[in-house]
């Protein structure tokens, strides 16, 4: 903070604040985390609309990880805004799988919507050729099709791309489309 302050550099500082915030959040300080995010959000410089989305995206996924459910639409209704204004794409995909995600635990009636925004941000991402978005994104419609009894399609569509993968299998999102596998494959139809 003092090299940035004493060189000028304010854009490093507005993302230690944020990714500091993001960090304590997702290490179990919720709150403090939040509102360091909701800091640096608020101390964005000039020149930084570019990364903005993938910065609510993050914030969004900490709101999830809270509860604060209309927060994380709210900012992902923003970071999809700032995304179209400048035409940045890097996080379409993300946009699209956090709402989903959100929708579905603001409420379960949501199913059909979240559905089509799991769908939205796989065909995002393989348009951009972004095959870990698309893992991420296939898990989320895996989770909400065995929520609604496909075991089937979810098992079939998460086989596909999971096999696409020949290394990082020790990675979050590798592990987790894993288990998930596992746990379609050997439970009751």
């Amino acid at each position: 903070m003092a090299l940035c302050a004493e060189h000028g550099l304010l854009q490093y500082a507005y993302y230690r604040s944020f990714l500091q915030g993001w960090a304590l959040a997702d290490q179990g300080q919720k709150e403090a985390g939040i509102a360091l995010i909701e800091e640096g959000l608020a101390s964005s410089v000039v020149g930084e609309r570019l990364n903005r989305p993938y910065l609510l995206v993050l914030f969004a996924e900490a709101c999830s990880d809270t509860r604060r459910i209309n927060d994380g639409l709210c900012a992902l209704l923003e970071a999809s805004a700032v995304a179209d204004e400048h035409e940045v794409r890097f996080k379409d995909a993300e946009i699209h799988r956090m709402r989903g995600k959100l929708l579905l635990e603001q409420d379960i009636s949501n199913m059909a919507e979240a559905r089509i925004c799991f769908q939205q941000a796989i065909e995002v991402a393989r348009q951009q050729s972004a095959k870990s978005l698309e893992l991420r994104a296939t898990i989320s419609l895996a989770r909400l099709l065995r929520d609604a009894g496909s075991r089937d399609e979810a098992r079939a569509m998460l086989a596909n791309i999971y096999n696409w993968f020949t290394e990082g299998f020790d990675t979050a999102d590798l592990k987790d489309a894993k288990a998930l596998l596992d746990e379609l494959s050997n439970s009751p139809r």
